[in-house]
């Protein structure tokens, strides 16, 4: 039997984008079947063994392989970036036993690892088994890694000291300085010699998956095809096969925002929510909340706990937050017939479908941007790790699907903004809304039979006929 393995980064985002990958091919090419890798977390990810219990019990087609835990001292590791690094750079041994023990019972005809698994990729190439990235972020950021190298090579400063200045990425709106990747803002750091590397290595692949589709990202995606983004080399084949939503209501406890959501007016609530990870201070949930509650509008919530301030604890998952000690006096009891908050975690997908949602503040991961244009609902961008920032840059400058959030110089965001970008959102913001409902319509389309990516889907599994 043919079968594709799979490899994903531990992060509940890249774990499920993988998943629904999964789930796409095996849905057009029945024929086929997946296995896929995955590296326990030391650390927190969301609920990411949970979701694996359930998939396994539901998609009979899919097989879990479990790598050995990597036990680490979490104090050791700057970020949770340098964390993911290491625990898949250890887990490398185990991914050639892996993939050899695979083969000698199927024929393998792809190998489909995160970008973040990018060591993978030579031993994958010493077993001859073609290797393909899969992108959980968009095209934008592609182009981006694809012309890293030669960035790099061009200056010898770090982003973090360029003063802000604007960087010229083929195919991308000018990006400034303090808005690149996060972990990568440091030349100097461990985490920058690895994006560097993957970024190096992805001429070396069969392939490039991408989690979007070609309306979304159209101009960032013709400029890699037209190999300018790597002037030096080669430039893989790129498939979009998305948007790759989980929309599986497999999670209890969303039922009471999702009833609450039933008794609001069509397109009346902003819905605010910052990823699986996303954290404020405590000090920024309650302007937050002053914000909110001068707003006027209906909102839903989603409150987690503030990041500890232990090291050792930052990438741990947080305890249950104690609303009343965390927001001010008063302000649950004073916003209760137009707002909901809600603790640590929301359906997110059936919120942003609910007809009563009618904007969505988000921290700008790549899923949480495919889900809500997906949805048709328009955003408010507010950024805090990883691609986030750059992705920011690209929805309100490029794409035209968010209103930007404005911070200080730290990061902080005043009460009055997020007053003001509630209010412009609900009241307002009617360029926004028109360009995401588009948006949305072609988003079905990429997905229905005959759709763009399930065209793309089409020719990559001939690829791997071909190649087997």
């Amino acid at each position: 039997m043919a079968t594709i393995v799979l490899y994903p980064s531990p992060g509940m985002g890249h774990l499920v984008a993988m998943v629904e990958l999964a789930k796409f091919i095996l849905h057009h090419h029945p024929s086929l079947s997946a296995t896929i890798l995955v590296a326990p977390p030391s650390f927190n990810t969301g609920s990411t063994m949970e979701f694996v219990r359930h998939i396994s019990a539901t998609v009979p087609s899919i097989t879990f392989h479990h790598l050995p835990l990597v036990s680490l001292d979490l104090h050791a590791f700057p970020s949770m970036e340098s964390v993911i690094f290491e625990v898949l750079h250890r887990s490398n041994p185990e991914v050639r036993r892996a993939l050899e023990t695979i083969s000698r019972s199927a024929t393998v005809s792809a190998f489909i690892i995160d970008y973040f698994c990018s060591e993978a990729l030579p031993l994958a190439t010493e077993l001859h088994i073609p290797t393909y990235y899969f992108f959980t972020s968009g095209a934008y950021i592609v182009a981006f890694l694809l012309y890293f190298p030669f960035m790099h090579r061009i200056t010898t400063e770090s982003f973090k000291d360029m003063k802000n200045a604007l960087l010229h990425i083929p195919g991308v709106p000018p990006i400034p300085s303090s808005d690149m990747i996060r972990p990568i803002m440091d030349r100097t750091a461990a985490a920058y010699d690895f994006f560097l590397k993957f970024s190096q290595n992805i001429p070396n692949s069969a392939g490039l998956l991408v989690n979007t589709f070609e309306a979304l990202e159209h101009k960032p995606l013709e400029t890699i095809r037209q190999g300018k983004c790597n002037p030096d080399g080669n430039t893989p084949p790129v498939f979009c096969v998305g948007p790759l939503l989980d929309t599986d209501k497999r999670h209890g406890g969303g039922e009471d925002c999702l009833k609450w959501l039933d008794k609001q007016p069509s397109e009346s609530v902003v819905y605010i929510c910052f990823g699986s990870l996303g954290t404020l201070s405590e000090a920024q949930l309650r302007e937050v909340a002053v914000g909110l509650e001068r707003s006027g509008q209906r909102f839903l919530w989603v409150v987690r706990s503030p990041p500890s301030e232990d090291t050792g604890k930052r990438f741990l998952r947080p305890p249950e937050p104690d609303l009343k000690a965390l927001l001010p006096t008063g302000f649950l009891d004073r916003t209760k017939e137009r707002g909901l908050v809600v603790k640590s975690w929301a359906p997110q997908v059936a919120v942003l479908n609910h007809t009563a949602v009618g904007g969505f503040v988000t921290h700008c991961g790549w899923n949480s941007i495919l889900e809500a244009v997906s949805a048709g609902v328009p955003m408010v961008a507010w950024p805090m790790y990883a691609e986030q920032h750059y992705n920011r840059v690209v929805l309100v400058e490029d794409m035209k699907l968010a209103l930007r959030m404005e911070e200080a110089d730290d990061g902080f965001v005043a009460a009055e903004e997020v007053e003001r970008r509630v209010v412009e959102l609900m009241d307002g913001g009617l360029e926004v809304r028109k360009v995401v409902e588009e948006k949305s319509a072609e988003a079905r389309a990429a997905m229905a039979d005959g759709g763009s990516s399930v065209v793309a889907l089409g020719k990559l599994v001939e690829l791997w006929k071909f190649s087997a």
